[in-house]
């Protein structure tokens, strides 16, 4: 049994302890009678993100192919059309399909172009939430830009940032020309929609550049471009491209060097497939590829997007030089055609 001098230290000590809670609770009632910094009004840019988050999120899915890895996509159409990266489904037939509502379904996968990275998915639902597109060809640098996704199965994660540059190439990502932009695009976020502050798909998010001192490097598709093959599948059921035949590599100026290139920019040509169009009007292995058309060929995206507004079955012509002692040559080949 504790002494008096205990008892009376401990009812000291509780008797305090009660008097800086009923302190505190006063303190405390009076703060929130106070008008405080965490009420002051929303920021308009804040508004429009959390209006544009509440627009898009239910319709932004996952997309999982078992052993193989996660992604997101955007739904386009009401009757189960969705847009996401080629890199994301892989060569899956079908993947599984997260909606917003819980729900998990079967996705068949209807068409893909690694080249360009997108694939185009359709599930089978006709009342699902549609995310409206916008114009990507009117993109302004530094307007808003949100991405949606589910980086690291985080599922509908937003983040903000701005629209850094347009018509973007980047070597190490295809060659194809990007929306580049600061908002987050991490691992799981591939596929899912960058929005602006409209709520206007105008980009699929595509890869994030990483590195030592380097951040805020994200990049996106533009829509339109994205749209252009989308549009192919959903009205034929598949997508068919126009076929070369070449495999290829990026000339640059330190390249050139290296190897004593007669020229410093263009593609050099690795490999020519055996009965391919590009093998049939003539190509060689190690020409250097200058122009398609009449379009100044740099890097291989170039080539790429001049063959994608093509058709098989058409003529091209190509402006060759060839190592080394810089023969040029002028080609006509009548593109094939391949499916995916």
């Amino acid at each position: 049994m504790p002494s008096p001098k205990h008892a009376t230290l401990a009812a000291l000590i509780f008797g305090a302890g009660l008097t800086a809670g009923l302190a505190a609770r006063h303190v405390v009632r009076d703060a929130v009678a106070q008008p405080a910094a965490s009420q002051a009004p929303l920021t308009s840019e804040e508004q429009i993100v959390i209006r544009v988050a509440r627009q898009i999120t239910p319709a932004v899915v996952s997309i999982v192919v078992p052993n193989y890895g996660s992604g997101s996509g955007a739904v386009i159409r009401s009757d189960g059309m969705i847009l996401t990266n080629a890199h994301v489904v892989g060569a899956a037939k079908t993947v599984q399909v997260g909606l917003a509502d819980g729900r998990k379904v079967v996705g068949t996968v209807l068409g893909r172009d690694p080249g360009l990275d997108v694939a185009v998915v359709r599930i089978p639902s006709n009342d699902v939430p549609v995310a409206p597109l916008g114009n990507s060809d009117q993109l302004q640098v530094g307007q808003l830009a949100i991405a949606i996704g589910n980086p690291l199965g985080l599922e509908r994660t937003v983040t903000t940032g701005v629209i850094s540059a347009v018509n973007r190439p980047a070597r190490n990502l295809g060659g194809e020309t990007f929306i580049q932009t600061d908002a987050a695009i991490s691992p799981g976020n591939s596929g899912g929609p960058l929005v602006d502050s409209r709520g206007n798909v105008v980009g699929i998010n595509s890869a994030e550049l990483l590195g030592q001192g380097v951040s805020g490097l994200g990049f996106a598709i533009p829509i339109n471009l994205a749209m252009n093959m989308a549009n192919q599948v959903l009205a034929t059921g598949r997508y068919v491209r126009p076929f070369l035949g070449i495999a290829f590599s990026d000339v640059d100026a330190d390249f050139a060097e290296q190897f004593r290139l007669p020229v410093r920019q263009g593609v050099l040509v690795t490999d020519v497939q055996a009965g391919s169009p590009a093998a049939r009007g003539g190509i060689r292995s190690q020409d250097i590829i200058t122009r398609v058309n009449d379009t100044p060929i740099a890097m291989g995206g170039d080539v790429r997007r001049v063959l994608r507004a093509l058709k098989p079955g058409d003529t091209v012509k190509l402006d060759v030089v060839r190592p080394p002692d810089g023969a040029r040559a002028t080609l006509t080949v009548r593109l094939g055609q391949t499916t995916s």
